[in-house]
């Protein structure tokens, strides 16, 4: 079932007009070498909703998330709920789940800007400008969004094997709940899939937002000991019907379903 189910995806991948106004980069790497390559996996753009990988960590080290299902908090009427599913109460699983912009504004609010800045310090969190946008000191809401705070495809790469290996200052439980609520499904082979997508405007280099869309799905595939970590980004420079992220998720898949079929292939 599992195998027709990623047949699927990779003919609807296949399927998709990229267009020569898109730009795309995958990378994946086990232990530190390199399984695949391809396109510009250097330059930085805004992390949009994969910070919340970054947010998790925060919010269950501090305390401030208790555990999957905790804290519950109501989208209140003067919240930006962007979509219809991120209206009435969540909680961290949901909040991943359905990329609800909101709680990830209301979390970082409560942990205050001082220990945000620690954190993203810590996780050496691409180029850790937490400004947000010019002449908005809005920062801690809004530095992830199309704003000052950018993160190369290889920098996210790093960022996620620091997190597998358990490397930044935190609490055993903080690395244990946030790998729960990212994960998404069973892949072929028993290999277990954890990652967030992420999606939004891009930007200039000095900030302002420019015609396009940028799409991000990072994380990483598990299977007994080993562990693959990877990320994959997509650029639209023209209006599309459809999300960059959903085209970064569908390349990912494709690719990793390759890459699953060939790990497999050698061990039999």
């Amino acid at each position: 079932m599992m195998k027709k189910l990623f047949l699927l995806l990779c003919a609807l991948a296949s399927g998709i007009n990229y267009s020569r106004a898109a730009e795309s980069c995958f990378l994946a790497k086990e232990n530190g070498k390199v399984l695949v390559q391809e396109g510009d996996c250097t330059s930085r753009y805004a992390p949009m909703s994969t910070f919340k990988i970054a947010l998790s960590l925060m919010g269950f080290d501090s305390g401030i998330f208790h555990d999957e299902s905790n804290p519950s908090w109501p989208c209140k009427k003067e919240y930006d709920y962007y979509i219809n599913a991120c209206r009435g109460d969540h909680n961290p699983r949901t909040w991943m789940r359905d990329s609800c912009l909101w709680y990830s504004r209301v979390f970082t609010q409560k942990l205050g800007f001082e220990k945000f800045k620690k954190y993203v310090t810590a996780f050496n969190y691409g180029n850790m400008d937490l400004t947000g946008e010019k002449n908005q000191n809005n920062g801690l809401t809004h530095a992830w969004i199309s704003s000052s705070l950018q993160i190369s495809p290889e920098e996210q790469i790093d960022f996620l094997q620091k997190v597998l290996d358990q490397k930044f200052p935190l609490s055993k439980s903080s690395y244990e709940t946030t790998e729960k609520i990212m994960f998404i499904q069973e892949l072929s082979a028993g290999w277990k899939l954890y990652g967030k997508t992420g999606n939004g405007a891009l930007q200039k280099s000095d900030g302002t937002k420019t015609d396009g869309q940028q799409g991000w799905f990072v994380g990483y595939i598990k299977k007994g000991q080993r562990s693959i970590v990877f990320t994959s980004h997509h650029i639209d420079h023209e209006k599309q019907d459809t999300f960059a992220s959903m085209k970064a998720r569908n390349e990912a898949l494709t690719k990793l379903w390759h890459l699953i079929e060939e790990i497999e292939s050698k061990s039999h």
